[in-house]
């Protein structure tokens, strides 16, 4: 997922716009071997085109009749990390060079360079407003003076690309300025409260781009007071700016409100905001998802719920003497550790020993190992091997209901419980879960 770093104070989306062909070069280029192209749709992207990145050069052939729009580059894995977007126009070759350092910069490209000239311009100014306030600056001339180049700025950019497809982007990024002086108060305030008035939910250009995306989190999770508050109240700020985006997206297609509240959603639970991602899901995303039939959004989010620091950890039992055995009547020791392992897995039979070697002495910890097996036979020889931890068992390996309930796709898979049973640790491999319990 893209990260979100600007202040309220600086709203801009770092859009970089795609035809024919589109050339140029990566740098440094042993860092770069291939390029993926994607039409964005509204809400979704489709496979287009792919080209090789040789000796840091590429070509990119854009099929003929490809309609024009946004059309995103992906050159790296994570897909959602590692791209930028273009604007494809149908008239135009474009020539770029991208950088580690510095991202893309268009060499030729009418579209592209208006669109990423603006919002550059744009954003050196609103710098500019941010150092003026944060300085704490009583120099009027010097504000008004700020105001007037960000005006002139979006007034010749609007002339600049009349009939171009930048232009819609341009004015749905203006921003209400005021007339006279206002103190930074007020100017937050007064953004927020004009923030929509440019923004076309149902105009599908927007919607087929990250554009109003990214403006949308932008609202939902800088829109807030300037005084400090605690995470409680931060959240509950953050619930309010939802609510209103509910409202300004009224009518608008499901598909794309769906596609909006699973963003914010995203963004929320990267951010452990988990009252603000329980809200959104509970209060819109849940019912938009099961009618329009997203079974598997609805799961997504059931198990990253299921499984995230600070939840309490899904029952699991086994049998000891023929007594049935659960972890959620476990008692007595500072963590529990789960782990998932398969006794045919070879780094399961080196990480496991060590770490019963590790922990046998340490009456604070209770480790549950949960053998991902097809049968018992192997099972029953390994275990034997690690008599102090509990031993329960998955038959069906990776159809059974454990790795289902705990997304187990690998062995071994950790998970470190506190007393009470909730997840505070996702280890990668043995010696982190030492590593962590020693803390």
């Amino acid at each position: 997922m893209k990260k979100y770093i600007l202040g309220f104070l600086l709203f801009f989306s770092a859009f970089v716009f795609a035809q024919n062909t589109i050339s140029g070069t990566f740098a440094p280029a042993k860092d770069y071997s291939w390029l993926i192209a994607y039409r964005l749709k509204p809400g979704t992207q489709v496979y287009v085109a792919d080209t090789a990145i040789k000796g840091g050069k590429f070509t990119l052939n854009i099929p003929e009749n490809s309609p024009k729009g946004m059309y995103r580059l992906v050159y790296a894995v994570p897909q959602e990390e590692f791209y930028f977007d273009v604007v494809y126009n149908g008239e135009e070759d474009i020539k770029l060079h991208f950088t580690t350092e510095n991202g893309v910069s268009f060499l030729e490209s009418k579209e592209n360079i208006i669109f990423n000239s603006y919002f550059n311009e744009t954003r050196t100014i609103e710098n500019e407003i941010i150092t003026y306030y944060s300085s704490g600056s009583t120099n009027k001339k010097q504000y008004l003076n700020l105001i007037k180049k960000l005006k002139n700025i979006q007034s010749n950019y609007e002339t600049k690309s009349a009939g171009l497809m930048a232009n819609t982007f341009i004015k749905a990024n203006k921003l209400q300025l005021p007339e006279t002086y206002v103190d930074v108060f007020t100017f937050v305030s007064e953004k927020k409260k004009n923030y929509f008035n440019d923004l076309d939910f149902t105009n599908t250009t927007l919607q087929a781009s990250g554009f109003l995306t990214d403006k949308i989190l932008n609202y939902v999770f800088t829109a807030l007071p300037l005084e400090q508050m605690t995470k409680e109240a931060t959240e509950g700020v953050i619930q309010d700016n939802v609510d209103q985006v509910n409202l300004e997206t009224k009518g608008v297609d499901s598909n794309y409100r769906l596609h909006l509240f699973y963003t914010i959603w995203s963004q929320a639970a990267a951010s452990k905001f988990n009252a603000t991602s329980d809200y959104v899901f509970s209060t819109y995303l849940n019912k938009l998802a099961q009618d329009l039939g997203k079974k598997d959004i609805v799961e997504e989010i059931e198990l990253h719920n299921r499984l995230r620091i600070g939840a309490i950890a899904p029952e699991i039992s086994w049998k000891e003497e023929n007594n049935v055995k659960t972890l959620n009547t476990l008692e007595g020791s500072k963590n529990y550790v789960l782990v998932f392992w398969s006794s045919t897995c070879s780094h399961c039979l080196k990480e496991l020993p060590a770490l019963h070697k590790e922990l046998k002495n340490n009456p604070d910890i209770t480790v549950v190992a949960i053998g991902m097996e097809e049968d018992t036979s192997s099972w029953d020889i390994e275990k034997a091997k690690l008599p102090n931890f509990k031993h329960a068992i998955a038959l069906g390996k990776w159809e059974s209901n454990y790795a289902k309930l705990y997304a187990v796709n690998q062995t071994p898979t950790y998970f470190i419980l506190d007393s009470n049973k909730r997840f505070i640790a996702k280890p990668e491999d043995d010696k982190q879960v030492v590593e962590y319990l020693k803390k």
